[in-house]
């Protein structure tokens, strides 16, 4: 029974080499894990402060009414072009009518107008050329007439006055030259009258053609009437602007809608990108054009990527309320500057990505 210590004390210089021979065998292992851990990490930086982003586009009615025929659902992926719903447009579709029937009745006056217009150029036209030449040339012969009048009635004077004709003959002499100054003077005044006339008649082919180009004016207006009647009509029907799934629908039918107001969302999933916000120390050699990884923190699946661009300023000076240092209470805190990094689109729907889920980003600087 006292010989069984021995034994024991031959067993620990045995331990203690084992612990030596483990030790001599971990220590270079972990020395060299963490050698390549370092050496990995060197040429790259990740954060986890980083998020799926995307386009939210919001779905607005232009005009007011009533809706009608609401033709999706909540979470329901269209397409582009596709009808959401539909308001009701029996206003807007009598309006048009009404705008319609004024323009025909536009198009009938400026008819009647050129029609007006054409008549009283005609008429200017032949008063300036034919009736003031019949004047100016009835003129020139009651000037003859009264030319040959006065001198015959001259050539007479001596012979009344010798009693070599009588005087009943001289009196038809000086009538005759009398009829003819009238003559003269009554031509002269109708050439007066005629050129009365034709500024007059002038002045009707401006206010007919005035009254014509009124009338085109107002067609022009039924027309822009009509036009934008035409698109309020198709205004009632609300269509999808872009391919997504349709979110937050906050209408639903019977809905009194107002223009601008918000009907509905609609998420584009086919173009996301990733919104990665690095700390400014690890900025230093991340550049566009470099390969990039994306861990989704939903089902753990890695997407490749590509960085696009880094932000122009960092987030905090971006927020709605940027930090104010004046105060005199500054401490130093490290910013974070947004990166969006591209995702390929199929591995990206394949991959159920939605904006602002959680990712985990690795850029590759080297």
């Amino acid at each position: 029974m006292e010989s069984t210590p021995a034994p024991k004390r031959e067993e620990q210089p045995d331990v203690k080499a084992r612990l030596r021979r483990v030790a001599l065998i971990a220590i270079p292992v972990v020395v060299l894990a963490g050698l390549g851990l370092w050496l990995s990490s060197r040429n790259k930086v990740s954060t986890e402060d980083a998020q799926v982003d995307g386009h939210l586009v919001s779905v607005a009615a232009k005009v007011q009414g009533s809706v009608g025929d609401l033709k999706v659902r909540d979470n329901e992926v269209v397409k582009q072009g596709q009808v959401l719903l539909t308001l009701d447009d029996q206003d807007y579709a009598a309006a048009l009518a009404k705008a319609k029937a004024e323009l025909e009745e536009a198009e009938a006056r400026l008819s009647a107008s050129g029609a007006e217009t054409q008549a009283a150029q005609e008429s200017y036209e032949s008063a300036r050329k034919a009736e003031v030449a019949v004047a100016e040339a009835n003129i020139a012969v009651r000037t003859a007439n009264q030319t040959k009048a006065r001198a015959d009635l001259e050539r007479m004077k001596p012979l009344a006055e010798r009693h070599e004709i009588s005087a009943l003959t001289f009196d038809g002499y000086r009538t005759a030259a009398d009829v003819a100054d009238q003559e003269l003077a009554a031509a002269r005044k109708r050439l007066d009258a005629v050129r009365q006339e034709v500024k007059i008649r002038r002045t009707g082919t401006a206010s007919a053609r005035a009254r014509e180009e009124a009338s085109a004016a107002a067609i022009a207006r039924a027309r822009a009437s009509v036009k934008a009647l035409e698109l309020q009509v198709g205004y009632c029907t609300v269509s999808a602007p872009v391919p997504g799934m349709v979110t937050r629908r906050t209408v639903e039918p019977g809905q009194i809608v107002q223009p601008g107001q918000t009907l509905m969302m609609l998420v584009p999933l086919h173009d996301v990108w990733v919104t990665a916000n690095f700390k400014e120390t690890q900025l230093e050699d991340v550049r566009p054009g470099q390969e990039a990884e994306v861990e989704v923190d939903m089902n753990g699946r890695t997407l490749k990527g590509k960085v696009d661009s880094i932000a122009g300023s960092t987030g905090s000076k971006l927020s709605l309320f940027p930090p104010e240092n004046a105060a005199g209470n500054f401490v130093k805190v490290v910013q974070r500057v947004p990166v969006k990094i591209l995702l390929d689109t199929k591995e990206a729907e394949a991959a159920g990505l939605r904006p602002g889920l959680n990712v985990t980003a690795t850029i590759h600087t080297r």
